[in-house]
């Protein structure tokens, strides 16, 4: 329990820090209370913990896993734009299944963020192996060609970081 609070108040200090963009004492005194606080109420429901290779987690992070997120969002925002822009472009929505072989409760949460994040697709359901999302252009049956689509770049960075 006491590992969990630890990591959970290191890991929420950090995001202050982030978010808050000041170093002021005052700012964080109060990033302090606010950590402790929510690591209070997440450590008895949370099983997070961190290891001896978190610094190699968040640099997989960092240098692996968010330069092709980003390119991707770029991508698609571009994709999405054009489609607004240019009514006569066809669209091809549907609801389709992503199967996936993250096991980890996280690792699955943050692939379906990462997909939502990602204009044109909305994860809807999360089941033991598979994602359930809207794509807004369908442009294959194939399950292996849909997963390559939707999750094929972010799925082994992924698990590589949180499995």
């Amino acid at each position: 329990m006491a590992l969990q609070f630890i990591s959970l108040l290191v890991i929420s200090f950090i995001i202050w820090l982030g978010l808050a963009g000041s170093f002021a004492l005052a700012e964080i005194l109060l990033g302090l209370v606010v950590s402790t606080v929510v690591a209070i109420i997440l450590s008895k429901y949370s099983r997070f913990r961190i290891g001896l290779d978190f610094p190699v987690r968040v640099f997989r992070f960092v240098f692996s896993f968010l330069p092709i997120f980003i390119m991707e969002m770029v991508k698609a925002n571009i994709d999405v734009a054009k489609r607004v822009l240019n009514p006569s472009l066809p669209i091809n929505p549907s609801m389709v299944e992503v199967e996936t072989d993250l096991k980890g409760e996280i690792s699955k949460l943050t692939l379906a963020n990462s997909i939502t994040l990602t204009p044109g697709t909305l994860t809807v359901d999360i089941g033991e192996d598979r994602l359930l999302v809207h794509w807004i252009d369908k442009k294959t049956s194939e399950p292996e060609r849909i997963r390559e689509e939707i999750s094929g770049k972010f799925e082994k960075r992924i698990g590589g970081i949180f499995e």
